[in-house]
């Protein structure tokens, strides 16, 4: 079976360019869609064609389904890659692409509709026994309901989203006075995010580190899984350093949380990339399911350092009807990785920072890599997600990568708007983080040392 002629990128930024990059590679032809605001960046000009869809809303371009359909269709694409964010979860958008016979460069729309909702995500791993945080099976009808699940778990309690992640809908609750109040913020805030206010619960983990899986999956059902990821630094739920491997992991661990994932990744029937994302309690070791990513996530690089696997391209077969490659034998981990998210934000209270790029220098060097679509000149629009540039380094251990990724963000050079890189270069001197000592609550701990 042959690759794909030509690929509609329906993204913007570091993603799309990332995404090119991967198809020049495997010589297929790529189209874009853009805003009218991202004319003049680097996706656009070096993709073979580019279709304006709209105005800088995202709602009126990057999500809107039949100017993407009507794009592939005008450019020939046999294939959609929808990169990360946008349209990326939206099971609509992938029947959209089937009743176009469009490929969607992804899993099916039933993967992430049972993958979106939380809930059902839960019940189905609950069946296939694998552990997962002791809470509610169903979402919670109302705030009574919710009062009763809590007392039963035991508080702190943790409010989520049914319909959707990234923080959205969550909330915690420590005590029965504080339930009224944040059941209802929760809801608004989920209702506001996705269109849907059911909510479920979980008993929350105060000490927990966040480690999740990238796994590989074919359209016959091959799978294999590329090692763990420790994504624990986070800032209101999102995730900020990203390290691979989890660096208390051993072959035990990695065998155990490995096929775990593979698990519950043939229990959800899943096809092409995606995460499987578990809790690690601190205080005893247990590992409990939290959700699945249906899509490649931001932090995927850390993995392709350490094991040599070009994701990108991997989706990209698998769509294609091509057969899975890999062996888990044959996956090889070698040394470690970091990723820092670099945004266009000030360091000191995180407020977005868009504006003119008056001088872009990225760092470089050996086992240095930046993923960055911006350059000297660009204007950072306000319209979207801050992230400028994924600054990600390869050391033969984790020391050794930290030395490289504090020398790699003392070289880059960011002027005409504010950055966190700071931010990150505060939390790199930290003697906690040098030993490992972190746990999703690291950020609220290293602020009261200052």
């Amino acid at each position: 079976m042959k690759l794909f002629k030509k690929i509609l990128i329906a993204n913007r930024g570091e993603i799309a360019l990332r995404v090119i990059r991967a198809c020049h590679e495997l010589e297929i032809e790529t189209a874009i869609v853009y805003s009218d605001i991202d004319r003049n960046t680097l996706p656009v000009r070096l993709a073979d064609e580019a279709i304006c869809i709209g105005p800088a809303a995202a709602r009126q371009s990057y999500l809107n389904i039949p100017a993407i359909i009507s794009a592939a269709e005008i450019t020939d694409a046999e294939a959609v890659h929808p990169g990360y964010g946008f349209l990326a979860e939206n099971p609509h958008f992938v029947e959209a692409c089937d009743a176009s016979q469009i490929t969607f460069i992804g899993p099916s729309a039933e993967n992430i509709r049972s993958g979106g909702d939380k809930s059902m995500a839960r019940q189905i791993m609950i069946k296939n026994k694998i552990p997962v945080v002791p809470g509610s099976e169903e979402p919670v009808l109302n705030e009574d309901e919710a009062m009763k699940v809590s007392r039963s778990i035991g508080f702190p309690v943790i409010f989520k989203a049914s319909a959707g992640g990234g923080g959205k809908g969550m909330r915690v609750v420590e005590s029965e006075r504080d339930l009224s109040r944040l059941y209802h913020m929760a809801q608004k805030e989920a209702l506001a995010a996705f269109g849907n206010g059911d909510l479920y619960i979980e008993k929350y983990v105060h000490d927990m580190r966040h480690i999740e899986v990238q796994i590989l999956a074919d359209n016959e059902g091959a799978m294999v899984h590329l090692g763990e990821r420790d994504c624990s630094i986070q800032r209101r739920h999102q995730k900020l350093i990203e390290e691979a491997p989890f660096i208390f992991a051993d072959a035990k661990f990695r065998k155990k949380v490995g096929d775990l994932a593979i698990k519950a990744a043939k229990a959800f029937k899943y096809r092409n990339a995606g995460t499987i994302e578990f809790i690690l309690d601190k205080t005893d070791n247990s590992i409990y399911f939290m959700e699945i990513n249906t899509r490649i996530q931001v932090e995927h690089p850390v993995t392709e350092m350490i094991t040599g696997v070009d994701i990108i391209k991997e989706q990209i077969k698998i769509a294609a009807g091509l057969p899975l490659s890999l062996k888990q034998q044959g996956i090889k981990f070698t040394g470690h990785s970091i990723e820092c998210r670099v945004n266009a934000e000030d360091p000191e209270n995180f407020i977005p920072s868009p504006g003119k790029v008056t001088l872009f220098v990225p760092p470089g060097g050996q086992g240095v890599r930046t993923d960055s679509a911006a350059y000297s000149g660009w204007t950072v629009p306000a319209h979207y997600d801050s992230l400028i540039a994924k600054v990600i380094v390869h050391g033969t251990d984790r020391s050794d990568a930290l030395v490289k990724m504090k020398r790699a963000l003392n070289e880059f050079i960011i002027d005409g708007i504010k950055s966190t890189i700071p931010f990150f270069l505060k939390i790199l001197d930290d003697s906690d983080f040098k030993k490992g000592d972190i746990n999703t609550h690291f950020l609220e701990r290293i602020n009261k040392k200052v």
